[in-house]
C-alpha cells in the first residue's frame, strides 16, 4: 500500500479533509510541540493523504496540518497513496507501528472497519495481522464504553487508560466515575483501584452512593476550614485569572480544529456547551464595560 511509486507534492491546506481524525486523540502539549517545532525547523515529514471520490483525506499528518493552520501556512508537502477508505485505516495503524496507537483508539479503528466498512472481524484480523480475538476485545472495549467518557477522553479531560479502566464498570456507572476521575485528579493506577473496590459492591445504586461520598470528600478536602479567608479582591483577583487563563486554553484549543476532531458525538456535545457559554460571556463582558465606564477620577496635586 506504501510504496516509491507514491509522489510528493504541495498541496492547499485549505483541500485536505480530516475524515479518519476522528479515530486519533490530539493532547493539546503534542499540539503546542508540533507547532513550534514547524516555526523552528519548518516541515520535515511528508503528510500521507488518499483520495477519497475528488477528496484528499489525511491518513497520517493531522497534528501536522493543524498547527500548520494556526500558523498560517498555506500549503504543506504531501504523498498521496492509492488506497480506498478502508484501506487507508489499515494503513493508519502500520504508519504507527513504532508509535503505537493508544488501545482507545485500536477500538475506535476497530469499530469504524466493522460498522461503518462492514469488514467482518476474522477478516480485520487477517488484514491487522491479529488474532481475532484482539479484534473482539477492541470492539467490545468502545462499544462498551459510555459516549459521554469517550468524550472527556477526546476532550482531554480523562487519560485514554483510564477510560479503560472505567469501561470495566456498568454504563450506569461510568459517567460517574468519570466525574470523580476528573475532579479527583486520580491517577491511572488510582481509577483501576477504584473501579477494583465498585465492582466488590452488589448493585449500581451501591456504586453510586459509593462514587457520590468520594466527590463529597474531595469537596471538603477541597476547601479546608483553616485556609485564610479571602478578601472580596483576592476572590475577583482569583477570578479573573483563572478566566483569563481558560480563556487563552479554550480558544487554543477551539483555533486548532479541535472540534472538528472529536467525532459527530463528542462535537455536537461540545458545541452545546459552547453556545450555553457564548451568552454567559456576553453578559461578562457588558458588567465590565458599565463597571469599568465609571471610573475613580485620579487625586489632583495639591497646589503650590
Amino acid at each position: 500500500m506504501h510504496n516509491p511509486d507514491d509522489h510528493e507534492r504541495d498541496i492547499d491546506l485549505a483541500d485536505l479533509g480530516d475524515e479518519l481524525s476522528a479515530l486519533r486523540l490530539c493532547e493539546a502539549s503534542a499540539l503546542e510541540a508540533m507547532r513550534r517545532s514547524l516555526e523552528r525547523h519548518g516541515q520535515l515529514d511528508a503528510l500521507s493523504v488518499f483520495d477519497s471520490c475528488g477528496q484528499l483525506e489525511i491518513i497520517d499528518g493531522f497534528k501536522r496540518v493543524r498547527a500548520a493552520r494556526a500558523l498560517g501556512f498555506p500549503t504543506l508537502r504531501a504523498r498521496v497513496v492509492e488506497v480506498d477508505r478502508a484501506e487507508a485505516k489499515i494503513l493508519l495503524v502500520a504508519l504507527h507501528d513504532r508509535r503505537g496507537l493508544t488501545e482507545l483508539e485500536e477500538a475506535w479503528l476497530i469499530r469504524s472497519l466493522y460498522r461503518e466498512d462492514h469488514l467482518s472481524q476474522p477478516a480485520i484480523a487477517a488484514r491487522l495481522g491479529r488474532h481475532k480475538s484482539w479484534v473482539f476485545r477492541r470492539l467490545m472495549l468502545v462499544e462498551a464504553l459510555d459516549p459521554v467518557v469517550q468524550a472527556d477522553v477526546r476532550l482531554g479531560l480523562l487519560a485514554p487508560r483510564a477510560a479503560v479502566a472505567v469501561s470495566q464498570l456498568p454504563r450506569g456507572n461510568q459517567h460517574e466515575l468519570s466525574d470523580v476521575v476528573i475532579r479527583c485528579g486520580l491517577t491511572v493506577r488510582q481509577t483501576e483501584l477504584v473501579v477494583a473496590e465498585l465492582q466488590d459492591l452488589p448493585d449500581d445504586a451501591s456504586r453510586t452512593q459509593q462514587l457520590a461520598r468520594r466527590l463529597d470528600g474531595a469537596s471538603r478536602s477541597a476547601s479546608p476550614t483553616t485556609r485564610r479567608a479571602k478578601s472580596a479582591i483576592d476572590w475577583m483577583a482569583s477570578d479573573v485569572y483563572t478566566l483569563r487563563r481558560i480563556a487563552t486554553r479554550l480558544q487554543t484549543r477551539l483555533s486548532s480544529g479541535e472540534l472538528a476532531a472529536l467525532g459527530l458525538d463528542a462535537s455536537l456535545l461540545a458545541q452545546e456547551s459552547l453556545v450555553a457559554l457564548a451568552p454567559v460571556l456576553d453578559a461578562l463582558c457588558q458588567t465590565i464595560s458599565t463597571v469599568c465606564a465609571f471610573k475613580t477620577p485620579l487625586p489632583k496635586e495639591d497646589a503650590a
